[in-house]
């Protein structure tokens, strides 16, 4: 049996990625290595917590003793590597915590794999990373895999850091390595700090809804199944030492986001569509906000024949309803840590207009 590690697989990710694979690959087991901080939530997998092929670990991959037991427990055929801190407002905030984990947990794991994979046999390294790390676009373009890595965030720099360093132990040990750089990832499970979810809790809630600046940032949005599938898709197919972006062609202002919620949030819950809408507050921008990221996903569609499946439009709708169905998993997250970071990030933020 194929022994694989999916690190950071409480996370939002994480969580979805081994809810579709742990069912449909009974001849894997899947080993949940989780350090299970604030956005980790092991309610999410509660559909797999019992399968045969599926076990879960807590451990923290910035502690190399600790990832040294895993490995040595389980001597992992490959790794998914999903783990790690992933806000930017945080890494602004505090950016130790992405240092330690994005960085040196990264280099534990690498390490790990290193000293175990020098003979024969099928192994693979699968680092999951982000198309932050290529920086801001102007109003044209697209990030491709060979575009030049210009990261605005400790966040970003961070992931720019492991994404070279996994590259490095490719080049250097010839350690079976893939990378992807996904676009914004948005849908069910994701932790409430994040765009999408934070504004249908806090319209489901009557609470403002903060928009950074004038709302005119651009993102590409992914869909989290969507995701899922590329993700399994280059472990399985993709080649070697390679690079692949992944996307979904839906490029959205952060303003168009908020709007397009509250008018879901108005079908779904019968109040009137202004009700949202005048929730809507504007807030002094964050530093370094990049302007816009867009994603060239050709190479994985031409190269492994991938496509999304979700619009944008069915993707958010599926995510509205999802949250609105599932109020017990809200309520199992909103811990006092939750509230004093939404309070901390967000109640000291002054709007800088009325409407734009």
């Amino acid at each position: 049996m194929k022994r694989i590690v999916v690190t950071g697989g409480a996370g939002f990710i994480g969580s979805n990625l081994l809810n579709l694979l742990v069912p449909r690959n009974p001849d894997c087991l899947f080993i949940n290595l989780d350090v299970l901080t604030y956005a980790a939530n092991l309610q999410s997998l509660t559909e797999i917590a019992g399968c045969r092929n599926y076990i879960f670990e807590k451990g923290d991959i910035s502690e190399a003793s600790e990832v040294e037991a895993i490995f040595s427990k389980y001597e992992p055929d490959g790794v998914i590597h999903l783990a790690a801190e992933s806000h930017v407002d945080r890494s602004i905030a505090d950016p130790s915590a992405f240092i330690q984990t994005n960085i040196t947990g990264t280099f534990n794991l690498l390490e790990a794999c290193r000293q175990r994979w020098k003979s024969g046999g099928e192994h693979l390294f699968h680092h999951v990373s982000t198309d932050e790390v290529y920086g801001s676009l102007g109003d044209k373009g697209l990030f491709t895999e060979e575009t030049k890595y210009d990261p605005s965030s400790p966040y970003s720099a961070s992931k720019a850091s492991s994404d070279h360093l996994v590259k490095a132990y490719h080049k250097t040990y010839w350690l079976p390595v893939k990378i992807t750089n996904c676009s914004n990832n948005y849908g069910p499970r994701q932790f409430p700090e994040k765009l999408i979810p934070l504004m249908i809790l806090n319209a489901l809630e009557g609470k403002p809804l903060p928009v950074y600046g004038k709302g005119a940032n651009v993102r590409d949005w992914l869909f989290v199944e969507d995701h899922c599938e590329a993700i399994w898709l280059v472990f399985e197919r993709g080649k070697v030492g390679e690079t692949y972006n992944i996307g979904g062609s839906s490029e959205r202002r952060n303003i168009e986001v908020v709007r397009e919620i509250c008018k879901l949030m108005s079908e779904e819950t019968g109040r009137p569509l202004s009700h949202f809408e005048d929730l809507v507050t504007y807030v002094a921008d964050r530093p370094g906000h990049d302007l816009r990221y867009a994603i060239d996903a050709s190479k994985l569609q031409h190269e492994l024949g991938w496509r999304p499946t979700e619009t944008f439009e069915t993707g958010l709708r599926r995510t509205v309803l999802w949250y609105l169905r599932n109020r017990d998993w809200i309520e199992n997250i909103r811990t006092g840590e939750y509230r004093n970071w939404i309070a901390k990030n967000y109640g000291s933020r002054s709007a800088v207009a009325d409407k734009p």
